[in-house]
């Protein structure tokens, strides 16, 4: 199988990288942006003749598209560039992928959810009501894969982290080694993920899809709980916890987004159509400021 990993510079795309070291199947890997020493094929997904090129040239099996606009904040000011790259340009890889009968491993997210008050996790079937334009981007990416009839698996997941990029837990990890205090908001639930972990179980997805099983699925690390309680652990396996972490509401740091109060997702569907296996939140959180502190 080849399979066609765009995005392949940010947070997903790097732990894609460390899976495909140990698969059978051959990778591209395709940004935009090139990093010295990491060998990359130059892809712009916004061009839809580019894109239909590099599928057929290269006799692609399958897509996994971790490339998106994930600034949730800016979002709200740059509302065509991230329909752009959050919807048309899935859309490109969907017609893509649908010429040459592959499938399209799309990457959404929580941010769908949001507007309605629950408590209980997210499933597949939940109506989208996005707080923002990011969210509201990645619902609309979600719906031109679909409309395009192309085969897809849509995994939603929420707050990833990994060893590469700017992510929360490397913030934290530097937060709680050199301010005194600080103020994490508790009022905001969901699942820590890290994207080490949702690299395998996307390899596991194009392990066993066989064209039945297209449809939306969700994936983060087990449990729960909210950004302060992330901090907590994160000053903890660091080594940091002289740094005084205090809980505070969400509203003592204003956004242009109403971000979700409760994102916890269902993860049932995924694990009973593949037999994903998912780790619980701590102890991938363990395993990732290991590695980074080894760095």
């Amino acid at each position: 199988m080849v399979i066609l990993v765009t995005g392949a510079n940010g947070q997903l795309g790097n732990e894609m990288r460390i899976v495909a070291q140990t698969s059978h199947h051959r990778y591209i890997f395709t940004d935009v942006n090139e990093v010295e020493g990491v060998e990359t094929t130059y892809l712009d997904i916004t061009d839809p003749v580019a894109v239909r090129k590099m599928v057929v040239e290269n006799e692609v099996n399958a897509i996994v598209n971790c490339a998106a606009y994930t600034n949730v904040d800016a979002a709200e000011t740059n509302e065509q560039l991230a329909e752009l790259l959050n919807a048309t340009a899935p859309e490109n890889l969907a017609m893509a992928i649908k010429e040459v009968g592959g499938v399209l491993v799309q990457i959404s997210t929580d941010y769908v959810f949001g507007k309605e008050p629950y408590n209980i996790p997210c499933k597949e079937n939940q109506q989208g009501t996005p707080t923002g334009v990011y969210g509201l981007s990645k619902l609309h990416g979600e719906q031109r894969i679909i409309a395009s009839g192309c085969k897809h698996v849509i995994i939603r997941t929420a707050w990833l982290y990994s060893e590469f990029g700017k992510n929360f837990c490397k913030t934290m990890m530097n937060l709680t080694a050199t301010k005194p205090q600080i103020k994490v908001v508790f009022d905001q639930v969901g699942t820590p993920t890290y994207a080490l972990d949702l690299a395998h179980a996307i390899a596991v997805v194009l392990e066993k899809f066989d064209g039945s099983q297209t449809g939306i699925y969700h994936y983060s690390n087990e449990g729960v709980c909210s950004w302060y309680d992330f901090t907590k652990m994160i000053a903890e396996y660091n080594g940091t916890t002289e740094c005084d972490v205090q809980p505070c509401h969400s509203d003592e740091f204003p956004s242009p987004v109403k971000r979700p109060a409760y994102s916890v997702l269902d993860k049932t569907k995924i694990k009973e159509v593949f037999g994903v296996k998912v780790p619980y939140w701590t102890d991938s959180l363990k395993k990732c400021i290991s590695n980074l502190n080894r760095q």
